[in-house]
């Protein structure tokens, strides 16, 4: 059964940076032993954490292991390998999502910390107003060297994680979305309009969960 949206927690991230400054104090609690870091691009975590506590995985930046996440059958890393797995804005960018959540889950052995974007937030004022475009979708000229495989709302996020806590026998520890700060006023009367998941699939930016091993 889908599980309600618990809370949003108001924040803005004005760069890749201070998102990174949000994961290391937000979750802190689950980073303090060794730390799976997949799809960590230029690992900026790797110096907010204890010295040799963390490993970076990706195909590009500065990962400590160089892997193609999107290619991969397997994480090189054994059953349960570490404490704490974490997984930023990573999913959405892979074919191969599905069998990589299986792959978080079994490497990890007693946390996992999943973020998905709201791919229609970013959407929705270009589709209104017929112009303009959106980050990782489209038709470049070019093709580029990033881009979105799969595009869902808030809504569809929040289904398929509770759905893999379901299918893994994992517990929901924390779930929450995080969304830009805005005038009160303004949120309230978007509130009155709305309903609660149409608010949460027009403006909230990101969901994330914790997920624990149960037993």
């Amino acid at each position: 059964m889908e599980k309600a949206m618990e809370k949003i927690e108001f924040v803005r991230f004005n760069a890749r940076q201070d998102r990174t400054f949000f994961v290391a104090k937000r979750f802190s609690q689950y980073l303090n032993e060794r730390v799976l870091d997949v799809g960590c691009f230029e690992a900026p975590l790797r110096g907010l954490l204890k010295p040799g506590t963390y490993i970076g995985v990706d195909m590009a930046g500065a990962p400590d292991v160089h892997l193609n996440l999107d290619s991969a059958e397997r994480l090189p890393f054994g059953d349960g390998e570490f404490p704490t797995v974490i997984c930023i804005e990573v999913l959405e960018h892979l074919e191969n999502l599905h069998r990589m959540f299986g792959e978080l889950v079994r490497v990890s052995q007693k946390h996992l910390i999943v973020s998905l974007p709201n791919c229609w937030r970013d959407a929705r004022r270009p589709i209104e107003r017929g112009k303009g475009d959106f980050a990782h979708y489209g038709l470049p000229v070019e093709k580029p060297l990033d881009r979105h495989r799969w595009f869902f709302g808030y809504g569809q996020a929040r289904t398929f994680l509770n759905a893999m806590a379901d299918k893994y026998h994992l517990k929901v520890t924390e779930i929450f979305a995080t969304e830009q700060p805005r005038n009160r006023l303004v949120r309230f009367l978007r509130r009155l309009r709305y309903s609660r998941d149409a608010y949460a699939n027009r403006y909230v930016q990101t969901i994330w969960v914790v997920f624990s091993r149960e037993g």
